[in-house]
């Protein structure tokens, strides 16, 4: 890897030997700082920028604020310029310079350090485009958290699939990551649905789909109790037993939560997703609600307003909100706050991903928002779940895989293919959209195997190992410093594939600082796109791949 080019000076921050091109950015960094010594090279490098329009890197020299017009000191850089191993040439263009890198070099350090990295990493798995940064450090992370007794919704699917994202990035980055489910399994709904299970329940639906179904039970007697205020009360008495520990209200709910928990593991394989822990509001304990009632109290927050407890937000345009009913239970606010505090007692975080009060800790945490999903129904417009949503995906690729007779009879499992495949357009769909943004959901295009879409993922995939398939005696590759990739190097389309490649760990490393997925979806786009220019130019064996 690095060992075969020059020595360079170390700058703060960066790793060669996981990212090919700090390197290079470091010796143009050097170049910069020898020739304008009023530069470090730590300051060199913190100007040397990724290229546009076919330029690997450029530098905007009004940045540095040094003496001096932009084309004095661009004259000064460009004087007895020679190209070296790093870089085969500098362009000056009014306030910018451009560099551009030595093509063989490029492309026979990315090619080592991936292979490298895949095969022979200190870890023993493929590690390319992992980090150390985070060694050392917890993350604990809530996303998802849907209610029991009520739907899926896509609301719960954004989050879902944007936590899952930041877990698996955080991991990347090599922080100890713990995820965790946070359900809505308490509160009066509860006692609503205790209240008319009685009516409206089935043991044989429950076992079915008790998800759906304690909904169902949920909606029913929601409605018997807008037109009955005696409904609501009782639910309000069911939960106060269930908060003082009635075993004959609490069978029925540890039964429901735990058939509600095995159904929602079901519906996260799918979107191959998983949790460190599930939790829920009915785990916090009651000290740690004191607590954080006494926490608000000592801040001056807590009114009393006919027993009930109040946080006084007013401050922050907030209102009040209650925190302790009038006759004695609990809320969510209250809970959540409450869990909180427990996670930080039981995990000592650096960063949990939650906002929360003025505590020691509070500037350990993070909130992280998002868009709303707009439009996301069936087809038919019918009511949101999101096993009617993925069902909906299967059926309609199911019905495009079918239009092509010859390729459908050669898959071995279709229906599993088609879940897959609509799967993807579903995930890819939502992150390829800015997180903070709203997005309009899109059923054409999210099946589309055309432009950018996930199915088109699917499809750049499958013909890069439909290549591999039709010359298995080419596998395993040898050693890159067995293959002569001299001709790599006079391809363009080689080259935008390399430098593709090689900016992959800083992909991973500006998407930790945003929190934005779009970021990581849209390099693979790119790279797709890269791949599919080259089938017609590069060769593998003498054929065209």
């Amino acid at each position: 890897m690095v060992s075969s080019l020059p020595s360079l000076p170390h700058v703060p921050g960066t790793d060669p030997s996981s990212c090919i091109l700090d390197a290079f950015r470091t010796a143009i960094a050097k170049r910069l700082s020898d020739r304008l010594p009023q530069l470090t090279i730590e300051q060199a490098y913190s100007g040397v920028d990724y290229g546009k329009k076919g330029v690997d890197f450029t530098v905007a020299l009004p940045r540095f604020r040094l003496p001096g017009k932009p084309d004095e000191l661009a004259k000064c850089v460009l004087e007895d310029f020679q190209p070296d191993d790093f870089v085969a040439s500098i362009t000056h263009d009014k306030q910018f310079l451009h560099f551009q890198l030595n093509s063989t070099s490029l492309i026979r350090q990315v090619l080592d350090q991936i292979h490298t990295l895949t095969y022979d990493s200190p870890s023993g798995k493929p590690s390319y485009g992992t980090n150390t940064t985070g060694a050392g450090r917890k993350l604990v992370i809530e996303y998802s958290s849907p209610n029991i007794a009520k739907s899926f919704h896509v609301g719960h699917l954004r989050s879902t699939i944007i936590g899952s994202f930041l877990a698996n990035l955080y991991r990347t980055c090599g922080w100890e990551v713990v995820s965790m489910n946070y359900l809505g399994d308490w509160g009066t709904q509860f006692g609503m649905i205790a209240s008319g299970f009685e009516k409206y329940g089935s043991k044989e639906e429950l076992s079915k789909d008790p998800i759906k179904h304690l909904y169902d039970v949920y909606v029913k007697v929601s409605k018997d109790a807008d037109s009955d205020p005696n409904v609501k009360a009782e639910a309000a008495r069911i939960f106060k037993r269930m908060e003082d520990g009635d075993e004959s209200v609490l069978a029925n709910w540890r039964e429901w939560r735990e058939l509600s928990i095995s159904k929602y593991i079901e519906e996260y394989d799918r979107l191959n997703v998983s949790f460190d822990r599930y939790t829920g509001e009915s785990e916090v304990g009651k000290e740690w609600m004191e607590k954080a009632i006494q926490r608000l109290d000592q801040l001056g927050l807590i009114s009393d307003a006919n027993g009930a407890k109040l946080v006084d937000l007013e401050k922050w345009k907030l209102g009040k909100a209650v925190l302790r009913k009038a006759d004695g239970t609990s809320i969510y606010l209250t809970r959540d706050i409450a869990g909180a505090i427990e996670r930080w007692e039981k995990y000592q975080f650096d960063k949990m991903i939650y906002v929360l009060m003025d505590f020691p800790w509070a500037n350990r945490l993070e909130h992280v928002n998002y868009g709303l999903v707009l439009g996301m129904s069936t087809r038919k417009g019918t009511a949101v779940f999101l096993d009617q949503i993925i069902k909906e995906a299967s059926s309609v690729m199911h019905e495009q895989m079918k239009r092509n007779e010859e390729k459908y009879n050669s898959i071995q499992d279709p229906e599993y293919v088609s879940q897959e495949v609509g799967i993807t357009g579903i995930k890819i769909q939502d992150m390829a959209a800015k997180r903070i943004n709203n997005y309009t959901f899109n059923w054409d295009r999210m099946l589309s195997f055309e432009g950018d879409t996930g199915p088109y993922l699917q499809y750049a995939h499958v013909r890069l190992t439909s290549m591999e398939r039709k010359n298995p005696e080419l596998l395993p590759l040898p050693l890159p410093s067995q293959i002569d990739t001299s001709l790599l190097a006079e391809s363009g389309h080689a080259r935008d594939i390399a430098i593709l490649l090689g900016s992959y760990p800083d992909v991973v490393k500006t998407a930790l600082k945003t929190h934005e997925p779009s970021g990581v979806v849209t390099f693979a786009f790119r790279l797709a796109h890269a791949i599919s220019s080259a089938w017609e130019t590069l060769v593998v064996k003498a054929n065209k791949i």
